[in-house]
């Protein structure tokens, strides 16, 4: 008879962490970020903005208001980044997503417009992130809720965000179109 193995309890900042690690694998995390404006500027060109701003299921975001938190989510990384890179173990904050997604009402938005500034901040980061060095990678916050990050893990983490969210619009632009 064999001993049952214990059972990993696994905290939600560590699940979340290994959800977006495993949508990256092995690729490379510049070469999806670099994609994503490509990918969201031909979802936006594929369907109307109507489309785009339905909401498929009750409580959840629309594709259009996902296109809006990934531009906000840019934004935050981008000075997470610098802030990291300028100064010695800085505290990075949490955001309230949902609050940011209504406050800003994103699903108000031109879908063209959120991704053009989307696309606008991440050629800006994407540059900043291409000359980071293996030492600046090495390089970390404080985060309020999830503790230490480096860079390298914000970098994969970022990568893996745009992956899940990039399969979330596809799939509320589908369950849109059943409605």
């Amino acid at each position: 008879m064999s001993t049952p193995e214990p059972s990993r309890s696994i905290s939600p900042v560590e699940a979340y962490r290994e959800r977006m690690f495993k949508m990256l694998g092995r690729r490379s995390p510049l070469e999806v970020m670099g994609e994503t404006p490509l990918k969201l500027a031909d979802i936006v060109k594929r369907n109307p903005a109507a489309l785009l701003r339905a909401r498929p299921l009750a409580g959840k975001w629309t594709a259009n208001e996902v296109i809006g938190h990934l531009t906000d989510t840019e934004w935050v990384y981008g000075y997470r980044l610098r802030l990291i890179l300028s100064e010695d173990k800085p505290t990075m904050l949490n955001t309230q997503q949902d609050a940011w997604v209504a406050s800003l009402r994103h699903n108000e938005r031109d879908p063209r417009e959120l991704v053009e500034i989307f696309r606008t901040l991440r050629e800006l980061n994407l540059a900043t992130w291409r000359r980071t060095s293996e030492d600046d990678l090495k390089r970390a916050g404080q985060h309020n809720e999830r503790g230490p990050e480096s860079l390298h893990t914000m970098l994969r983490l970022l990568a893996g965000h745009d992956l899940n969210h990039l399969d979330q619009i596809h799939r509320y632009i589908e369950a849109a179109q059943i409605k």
